[in-house]
């Protein structure tokens, strides 16, 4: 098999004339098969016509009502972020609808962009927009510009600074950082505790460079906390929740809006109905809160949604 009788994604769009989410959609029902070169998809042009074929034969399993529904049942659902809230909701949804629930533990904005690649069921974020003091809106209606999408909220939360125990330093603020020699470990790029610091960074007018340990970076909260515990940085960002977990203090900075995004498909109004019910539910809130630190007042509520 060679690359010059295979197509990527975007030209097996092309050539049908649909959206690369739609292309991305068929290979994760199974209906198109693909094959890998590095990261790189790609379908084998033999598939493709095969797929074509099928199509205009009405053999394939979406060219019929019956079947469909049972695809959409029984698919894979990934559910993107760290939150040990979506484990929860995971389960809840497994027993409402009898998918299998995977999980991807990406941060906000890849986590967003998988699903933007069709790689991604239910997305998680919390993503601070320094201008407005919002979270989540004004990053969904850039990247989502041509999507029909829903934006629910999951749970608030605080975030703020983990620091030694004891706070010697006596940190309190951002602006401790034009202050006070700080060393700093930092969360990875498009995360949201990460997000959250370059926006703080920017509108208090600090450049990054100026900040020991900026470019030091961890993939969780807990990796972020136990780097503060250990004494290999004075300062970290994350959430109240983690901090009881790990030997350190938690300076509270902002409460957090942690929403979750699924996009308006036909295939996906089930699991967006099943996911406002289990939100909504009193059994699901009670068992968030029993878990503490988490605030529930809003959980289930539609932040933002297309026409």
């Amino acid at each position: 098999m060679s690359h010059e009788h295979s197509y990527t994604i975007e030209e097996v769009a092309q050539l049908l004339k649909v959206s690369k989410l739609t292309i991305y959609d068929l290979v994760k029902k199974g209906d198109l098969p693909v094959f890998r070169v590095g990261r790189q998809m790609r379908v084998d042009r033999t598939d493709l016509q095969i797929y074509i074929q099928k199509s205009k034969t009405g053999a394939t399993p979406t060219s019929s009502t019956a079947p469909t529904t049972l695809t959409i049942k029984n698919k894979k659902i990934i559910i993107s972020g760290q939150d040990l809230v979506l484990d929860l909701l995971g389960k809840y949804i497994e027993k409402k609808q009898s998918n299998k629930i995977l999980r991807s533990h990406e941060g906000s904005f890849n986590g967003v962009m998988a699903m933007y690649n069709g790689e991604c069921d239910i997305a998680s974020l919390h993503l601070y927009d320094g201008d407005t003091g919002d979270y989540n809106t004004t990053y969904l209606k850039k990247i989502f510009v041509s999507h029909a999408y829903v934006l629910i909220n999951l749970i608030s939360r605080r975030a703020g600074f983990y620091v030694p125990k004891g706070n010697p330093l006596q940190i309190q603020s951002f602006d401790d950082f034009k202050t006070k020699s700080l060393k700093l470990i930092n969360r990875e790029k498009g995360s949201g505790a990460r997000t959250l610091l370059d926006e703080q960074l920017r509108v208090h007018h600090i450049a990054p460079s100026s900040i020991e340990g900026y470019n030091e970076e961890e993939m969780s909260h807990i990796d972020v906390a136990s780097a503060v515990a250990n004494g290999n940085a004075d300062i970290g960002i994350g959430i109240e929740k983690i901090s009881k977990l790990i030997e350190v203090d938690f300076i509270p900075l902002i409460r957090e809006r942690y929403d979750i995004v699924l996009l308006k498909m036909p295939e996906n109004q089930q699991l967006i109905e099943s996911v406002k019910e289990i939100l909504t539910s009193p059994d699901f809130q009670s068992e968030v809160a029993a878990l503490g630190d988490y605030d529930v007042t809003q959980m289930g509520q539609i932040i933002y949604e297309t026409l």
